[in-house]
């Protein structure tokens, strides 16, 4: 499934003040105010970076503050080692009617990314020399099979996530860094509901935090659903999110999660003119329960991360903007109407975004 969305100029101004107050209202001891450098008026914002490209970028994966990989539409796959003053096309060869949709980085020389899509079009590659060369590592020869998103526990252990086949999702599973990969039995997966599948739409409907611990995201059903792991992906459990779903385009789109506890779901309805009441969700169980925010993102939302450091502090991204939260998921503010479709954060302090028309940025405290 894929999402899509409007464009959007970026107004930093809200960012600036919001995000500077929850950054410098923050314990020492999570976010040290010695790490920051001076952005934009002396705060936070959005610092667009110049990719070359007006390839839509889906996959994000930030390593620090300095280097950062993208992948997106037309096969492209960038990287920078510089903070996003230059980008490097690093896409593999031959892959320009393929749509990557999320990538994973360990560091600025190895690199795994997805390509979505029904069947064949369904492949991974991996790269150890910062993309200079590819290896396809998996190409899917199931004309069912959909695969949205991958994850890793470290830089051996990872995991791929297909739309339901045979009416379960099906599981690629890695020990070896993506070098290599083997379909998971499907005797612990939950049975998928009608009409249930994943939003390849950020990269983050496949989340791991820890060893061992992974979740899934649904949409498209009934109800949309978090699926979670504690074996890297052999036994499930599903949990109803309390997003709104029942219609193709709605559901669970992004997940992100501190420790095992700690979890954030947004979503909604990813078509321009339909509302998206609803749109987040909370949990403090590692997904065997979910609440409502009470305050949530006003429009669909297809990326979501915590801030670096914060137990309490969250940014989400969509097509319309950006949207903070400063007390762990339960009120959301809009701090940015900037089009963004992804967004992820490094301990250092590298919070990037990315989404349509090329548009990348860094958080520049």
């Amino acid at each position: 499934m894929t999402s899509k969305g409007k464009t959007g100029r970026a107004v930093s101004l809200g960012l600036c003040t919001v995000v500077a107050a929850a950054v410098l209202a923050a314990p020492a001891q999570a976010l040290p105010v010695e790490h920051l450098t001076t952005g934009q008026g002396g705060a936070p914002a959005w610092n667009v970076k110049d990719t070359g490209t007006d390839a839509r970028f889906r996959g994000l994966a930030p390593v620090s503050r300095r280097i950062a990989w993208v992948a997106g539409s037309k096969g492209k796959v960038l990287r920078t080692v510089d903070g996003g003053r230059s980008w490097l096309d690093v896409s593999p060869p031959g892959a320009a009617e393929l749509q990557f949709r999320d990538i994973e980085a360990f560091d600025a020389r190895r690199a795994v990314v997805l390509a979505i899509g029904e069947g064949e079009a369904s492949r991974v590659f991996r790269t150890d020399d910062g993309g200079a060369t590819w290896t396809e590592s998996f190409r899917n020869d199931d004309p069912r099979a959909f695969y949205d998103c991958i994850t890793f526990f470290d830089s051996r252990h990872g995991l791929a996530m297909s739309d339901p086949v045979d009416g379960k999702y099906r599981i690629l599973s890695t020990g070896d860094g993506g070098k290599s990969w083997k379909v998971l039995p499907d005797d612990g997966m939950p049975a998928a509901l009608p009409g249930e599948a994943g939003f390849a739409a950020s990269g983050q409907c496949l989340v791991s935090s820890g060893p061992k611990d992974v979740w899934l995201a649904t949409g498209g059903g009934a109800t949309a659903r978090v699926l979670h792991s504690a074996d890297r992906g052999l036994h499930w459990s599903a949990t109803e999110s309390t997003i709104p779903a029942g219609d193709p385009a709605r559901g669970v789109f992004a997940l992100a999660f501190q420790g095992r506890g700690h979890g954030l779901a947004v979503g909604g309805d990813y078509r321009p003119d339909q509302a998206s009441p609803q749109a987040a969700a909370v949990t403090d169980d590692g997904g065997r329960s979910w609440r409502q925010s009470t305050t949530p993102p006003p429009a669909y939302r297809s990326g979501v991360a915590w801030l670096p450091r914060s137990r309490t502090a969250a940014l989400a991204v969509g097509p319309t903007g950006t949207d903070l939260t400063v007390d762990a998921g339960r009120t959301w503010r809009t701090v940015d109407t900037g089009s963004f479709d992804t967004v992820d954060c490094t301990p250092d302090f590298g919070c990037w975004a990315a989404g349509e028309k090329g548009r990348v940025a860094r958080l520049e405290f």
